[in-house]
């Protein structure tokens, strides 16, 4: 505390020991009274509170001076007085000089300095009273005014000063009370409760900011059971609690930003109950989905568009099934987040393997044999993307099989060829670059592909994998049966990311076989669904990167499945890879052609899309 009054004195003796204008100055010079008459007279009282120490700090009495040498006192007072030191002790300025006008009276030269101590006393104790937000402030400020009741009581400005510093007490006092209501969880309760309590402290000191830091506390634990209220779904409830945290404090931005939490949880809960909805229907499960669209006509706005989607679902799967041929959807994930976007695929028939007539087909893709599709399924809508398969990679800790070796096969573009390259894995793009977010996941394995559909499937509850290779090339025709995903003829501009004569790679090169006249714009995978989708929505499924599909190799199509289900031998080491990209001669472009690597190959040629079983 006699720290603080330094400090304070120091700043009171650059301004010349004047106080601040609103502190009140003495006019005249007064005898002090003695302790126990002033005490008597005093009409303000200074507050004292807390044990037998506490009132002995804050109780003041003036101490015994003894004086030989007037001359000598004078001065220790005069040097006391300029370094702020003004009542504590006999060598302070107050008490050395009260004791000199009871040796000289009449002396004018201490009336003076007498004057500026008593003058300085009060810029102290109004420094200490309007700087001071804390109970050590208010206690230094309660000690002057101590010393002022004792010496000067009945001066207006000292009265004026003993007012201001009781009401100071008892606001923190009942700062204090409302802490202790805040602590017992008493927020808005009337007269109890904290606000009450920081509502009478700000009406005794209105500038004390611990009243401000208290009264926002109450709103915010208010907004804070709101949220809470709306995450549980009572949104009635939840907007009354915000009301009464608006009439805590009416803080616009605090209370628009909480609105909007507010109706985020409401959106997200209508989502999950449209999820949740929808899943019941995968199990034919219609009074469990009614039950959800009930609870989100409850709390949804009319029309919204959940509410409608379930409500049409729900009246399609009494009829129909869960969905509807042509429908882009995307699945909740347990840790919050969303799937990835998928496009339901007809069910239907196709005839797979090479066309009749085609010059460049080969045993491998012929017989040319019917598959007939019973169900429809749900397709990844694009190729997987690096952003989503870091979120795979970041939640479980999945290591690839290029991070594990270190390296992958990526393009040279100094030699124009691909090279193995250290230190390439699923965050590189074909250049051995790091990629973007948005380009299709390349230097994985099928393995890695399939572990990315498992992590999927126990986050969905749904069943994610690979597609077979009949369902890729069902999906590649997509209803058609020429030579090419897009018929006969050659890609029209804008087709897909293919090898066109007109394409340039950063070093100048261009494709010695490649589709003539055609050009798309790049040398190497493009972000995910830049070009057009085909006739059943799906994206860059005819060119960009080639996909890991789920069946193992087999020469030629003897004895292959006729229900498009995948080809799989147990334990085989080499899997098959469909669909052209976008270094791919146009003979691997074609719908049937079909291909195969080994189940640890990564390069900067493959990657994957995923499939979901409805």
């Amino acid at each position: 505390m006699r720290v603080r009054g330094l400090v304070i004195a120091g700043l009171l003796v650059l301004a010349g020991c004047k106080p601040a204008p609103s502190v009140p100055a003495s006019t005249e010079v007064r005898a002090a009274p003695t302790a126990t008459s002033a005490a008597a007279k005093a009409g303000a009282q200074v507050r004292i509170e807390g044990d037998d120490a506490l009132a002995d700090v804050l109780s003041w009495t003036l101490p015994e001076v003894h004086i030989d040498t007037p001359a000598r006192a004078r001065m220790q007072a005069q040097r006391a007085l300029a370094r702020g030191d003004l009542f504590e002790t006999a060598q302070s300025a107050i008490p050395l000089l009260l004791a000199l006008q009871k040796i000289e009276p009449g002396n004018a030269r201490d009336a003076q300095l007498l004057e500026k101590a008593q003058a300085a006393l009060l810029a102290q104790a109004w420094i200490a009273l309007a700087g001071g937000d804390d109970l050590a402030s208010l206690r230094f400020a309660q000690r002057h005014g101590s010393v002022l009741r004792t010496l000067w009581p009945q001066q207006p400005e000292v009265v004026q000063y003993l007012q201001a510093v009781d009401r100071a007490g008892q606001a923190f006092d009942e700062v204090q009370a409302g802490d202790r209501a805040l602590q017992a969880g008493l927020l808005d309760t009337p007269e109890q409760g904290a606000l009450a309590h920081y509502r009478k402290a700000q009406a005794l000191w209105p500038a004390l900011a611990r009243v401000q830091q208290g009264i926002a506390t109450v709103q915010a634990r208010l907004v804070a059971q709101a949220l809470a209220l709306a995450q549980q779904g009572d949104f009635d409830a939840a907007y009354a609690m915000l009301a009464r945290a608006q009439r805590a404090r009416d803080d616009a931005g605090v209370i628009a930003a909480a609105r909007a939490d507010i109706e985020a949880a409401r959106a997200d809960r209508i989502r999950r109950l449209g999820d949740e909805g929808m899943m019941a229907l995968g199990d034919a499960d219609l009074r469990f989905a009614r039950g959800r669209l009930a609870e989100i006509l409850r709390i949804a706005a009319p029309g919204d568009p959940v509410s409608v989607a379930l409500r049409q679902r729900i009246d399609q799967v009494s009829r129909y099934g869960l969905f509807r041929p042509g429908q882009v959807f995307s699945d909740a994930l347990a840790d919050g987040g969303r799937g990835p976007t998928l496009v339901v695929v007809p069910h239907g028939d196709f005839m797979m393997g090479a066309t009749p007539g085609d010059p460049d087909a080969s045993a491998d893709e012929q017989p040319r044999h019917a598959v007939r599709f019973d169900r429809g399924f749900a397709m990844g809508r694009h190729e997987v993307t690096v952003g989503e398969f870091r979120r795979f990679v970041e939640a479980t800790g999945y290591v690839t099989r290029a991070s594990k070796r270190g390296h992958s096969m990526a393009y040279d573009g100094r030699s124009g060829n691909f090279v193995r390259g250290s230190g390439i894995d699923w965050r590189a793009g074909y250049d051995g670059r790091p990629a973007s977010d948005d380009m299709p996941v390349i230097h994985v394995t099928a393995r890695d592909a399939e572990a990315y559909t498992a992590w999927l499937s126990a986050q969905t509850g749904a069943h994610y994998r690979l597609p077979s290779e009949a369902e890729f090339e069902y999906v590649l025709r997509a209803g058609g049966s020429g030579r090419w995903p897009w018929g006969d003829g050659s890609p029209s501009p804008g087709q897909a990311n293919l090898a066109g004569s007109r394409d340039v790679s950063p070093q100048g090169r261009r494709w010695s076989n490649a589709f003539p006249g055609y050009g798309d714009g790049w040398w190497g995978p493009a972000p995910v669904a830049s070009f057009r989708a085909n006739a059943f929505g799906l994206y860059d499924i005819d060119g960009n990167v080639s996909e890991w599909v789920a069946d193992c190799w087999h020469r030629g199509y003897r004895r292959a499945p006729a229900n498009g289900a995948a080809w799989v031998n147990p334990g085989c080491r080499v899997r098959m890879y469909r669909g052209g990209g976008w270094s791919s001669a146009p003979a691997q472009v074609r719908s049937a052609w079909r291909t195969a690597g080994g189940v640890d190959v990564t390069s900067a040629r493959v990657g994957f899309r995923v499939v979901r079983q409805l």
